[in-house]
């Protein structure tokens, strides 16, 4: 997704909840070598596993390459000793979603979700294929989020080779149709959720950041109906619905920003009309809404309303549909405190520390915090240019990544977060 990061501006809380977290300084200063070459060893694999699926379109609604990639997933999933369950989508039109389910010997259960739907057309992956120059991969989908899926199943690898049980449950759900609101998985996720005690989300970021809040994402869609009239010869006899829908989309954009922090509201869709010498009688626009509360949600659809209630062009009709893709994730304790951990692991494995940012883009995390469970997003890899042909996953950081993922899905499969 294309996002513009926003910082925190609560330090202090953060600073508080790191300092929350027990970490020894032997931890620290060493980490885990066992772990640490294993990451490091598995770069050939990674890559291999990325390539074969970035180079397999998967648009949302791609039946056949997401069927092809969710096989080869599977297949990996299975080989590990995972319990693999390929589901049918909720929605029509949508490859099946799955699910794989390790049992351990401890008692915490974690939920991993990614996704391998794009929001790019067939034929992509045959215009620029899987590409590594230097240390960036670029390829569609390289970043949002075949390259954070990998790193998913990558970490199972790690935990399985090393023979690390201490879990109850890692249940890894791959869904397919994220960039469609989730409508394919929404019954999927919400169960899910709720029979976890923490989900880890694989959600690309910007490099040396983790997200800890998200955007609420809502359509709000303005249909208007007019009347049709020869646009030559008696134009004066119709009723425009074209000019009445700019007139709303306008008090709609004066309203409320494009950019910012918190409620923004942009034109993504626009059609009106039917032929060139015919006056529109009706026409309709898709506006993307985005708000860090459901109060500023609300307002937007509330204003839309009534601005519709009030058409300037004269027997004209304005119907209007608003409905919410995502719940907001809000930066609580229960996301602060994983936040805490992974800047842990980092610095037991460079040193470094996360800063950690929100921004307008939605998630499967905001479903999960929305059930209570704790959850923390922004853990695959990291990159720029999502939804975009300069798509690219800096692999600076990714054996960094893997790192820092595994040892969260350890850390809370030994000890699992109070809900």
């Amino acid at each position: 997704m294309i996002r513009l990061p926003v910082a925190l501006s609560f330090a202090a809380s953060v600073a508080a909840l790191m300092l929350a977290v027990p970490v020894s300084g032997a931890e620290r200063v060493h980490g885990d070598a066992k772990l640490m070459a294993a990451a490091t060893a598995a770069r050939a694999s990674e890559l291999s596993l990325l390539e074969q699926i970035v180079n397999i379109d998967s648009g949302t609604f791609n039946v056949e390459g997401g069927e092809k990639i969710q096989g080869i997933l599977a297949d990996r999933l299975k080989a590990m000793g995972a319990a693999v369950e390929l589901i049918p989508a909720e929605a029509p039109g949508l490859p099946p979603n799955l699910v794989a389910t390790f049992t351990g010997k401890g008692k915490g259960r974690v939920l991993l979700i990614g996704h391998v739907d794009t929001v790019l057309e067939k034929g992509e992956a045959a215009r620029r294929p899987f590409k590594v120059v230097g240390d960036t991969a670029s390829g569609p989908g390289v970043m949002d989020e075949k390259g954070g899926v990998v790193t998913g199943i990558t970490a199972l690898q790690l935990l399985h080779d090393l023979k690390r049980t201490d879990y109850g449950k890692i249940t890894f759900l791959i869904e397919t149709s994220e960039e469609d609101g989730s409508t394919g998985t929404r019954r999927l996720i919400d169960r899910l959720v709720r029979e976890h005690d923490v989900e880890l989300n694989l959600e690309p970021e910007y490099p040396d950041t983790l997200t800890v809040w998200r955007k609420s994402s809502a359509n709000l869609v303005i249909r208007v109906h007019g009347k049709p009239a020869h646009a030559g010869m008696e134009p004066q006899n119709g009723r425009n619905a074209a000019d009445e829908l700019m007139h709303q989309i306008q008090l709609m954009e004066g309203a409320f920003p494009r950019s910012g922090d918190h409620i923004t509201v942009n034109l993504t869709l626009l059609k009106a009309g039917s032929r060139s010498n015919i006056i529109p009688e009706f026409a309709e626009a898709t506006l993307n809404v985005r708000g860090r509360t459901l109060e500023e949600m609300e307002s937007v659809g509330a204003r839309a309303r009534d601005f519709a209630a009030h058409p300037e062009v004269s027997d004209t009709k304005v119907e209007i549909t608003y409905s919410s893709s995502f719940p907001p994730l809000v930066a609580n304790d229960r996301v602060l405190r994983i936040a805490a951990e992974a800047n842990r692991a980092r610095a037991e494995f460079n040193g470094g520390t996360y800063r950690l940012y929100g921004n307008g883009g939605a998630s499967e995390s905001a479903l999960a915090d929305a059930a209570g469970t704790p959850t923390l997003d922004g853990l695959g890899s990291t990159g720029s240019g999502a939804h975009t042909p300069q798509e690219s996953l800096d692999l600076k950081s990714y054996t960094e990544r893997l790192y820092v993922l595994t040892r969260l899905i350890e850390a809370y499969g030994a000890r699992p977060p109070s809900k």
